[in-house]
């Protein structure tokens, strides 16, 4: 893998982040009046517009259909299976305990990544893996309690499957086009979704529009930079970058809700820091990146 490749994944992944906790903290705003399921539907269906502009501006329309529809049809599956998975978690569990299990994905996916996409992981790259994830228990301290129940098996069900959806998008990248990857998860999750929230469907308030229309902004550019993160970028360097969703939260939790963190989770987001610099400064040094099987 080529030095470039890989921060031009680090840079893609950071932005992902970036837009995934501002679509995380739209979604918020509308679960105070929309079940957390429609609210899902909605992040697919608003993006779905946008998603077909940028297949006509690429003018990648035929390519849409020479993919191999088997993984695409398996990433779906996957895909509406961790919305559901996450709304049943989060509805019993706090968001402070809800988020931290589900910050076990990157570990999953450095996991699965040496024998499904042959890749070597270096021991800084556990070193940051861990590192983050410590960063992540110091700052939000999870309840034990809420660590052993129903809903903890529910949010950790969600991290599994979005780390073998990260995993098998990373395989598919491989033959299919980007816009054929953002375009079928997309759709895939908001008919998914949208058929599993059609019996307690809440009729949109005008007032909700605008928040919606920065749910498909968001939602629409993250599902975009994701995709090139695992396409350019391998697995194991870009994965702990999802660690930066802590430093987002922080910032967006005092932005909208004048939300001030404690000492522990100033401690726990700059550990998270120091192991992203870390890794991204590693991983710039072309002497050590590893060659994977394109």
């Amino acid at each position: 893998m080529k030095y470039s490749e890989n921060s031009l994944g680090i840079a893609a992944m950071l932005a992902a982040v970036g837009s995934f906790s501002l679509m995380d903290a739209v979604m918020k705003s509308l679960t105070d009046s929309y079940p957390p399921m429609q609210v899902a539907a909605l992040r697919g269906l608003s993006a779905m517009p946008l998603v077909c502009a940028y297949v006509l501006w690429r003018r990648e329309v035929p390519q849409l259909l020479q993919v191999r529809w088997p993984l695409h049809l398996f990433r779906g599956v996957i895909g509406v299976a961790m919305l559901y998975l996450f709304a049943f978690g989060v509805k019993r569990l706090s968001l402070t305990d809800a988020y931290a299990i589900s910050f076990i994905a990157p570990l999953i996916i450095t996991v699965l990544a040496v024998p499904f996409l042959k890749e070597v992981v270096h021991t800084r790259h556990w070193v940051c893996l861990l590192g983050g994830l410590l960063g992540v228990m110091v700052a939000m301290k999870p309840s034990a309690d809420a660590m052993l129940s129903i809903g903890a098996l529910a949010v950790l069900g969600s991290a599994v499957c979005y780390a073998v959806s990260a995993v098998a998008g990373r395989i598919l990248s491989r033959t299919d086009t980007s816009s054929s990857l953002v375009f079928w998860i997309t759709l895939q999750l908001g008919v998914g979704a949208g058929v599993l929230a059609a019996p307690d469907w809440v009729p949109i308030a005008r007032a909700d529009w605008l928040l919606i229309g920065a749910l498909a902004v968001a939602g629409f550019l993250g599902q975009l930079t994701i995709t090139q993160a695992f396409r350019h970028g391998q697995a194991a360097v870009v994965a702990p970058l999802e660690y930066t969703a802590l430093i987002w939260g922080l910032g967006l939790d005092w932005l909208i809700w004048r939300t001030l963190p404690g000492a522990s989770t100033l401690l726990g987001a700059l550990i998270i820091i120091g192991c992203g610099l870390y890794l991204i400064r590693h991983s710039r040094n072309p002497a050590v990146m590893v060659a994977t099987p394109t």
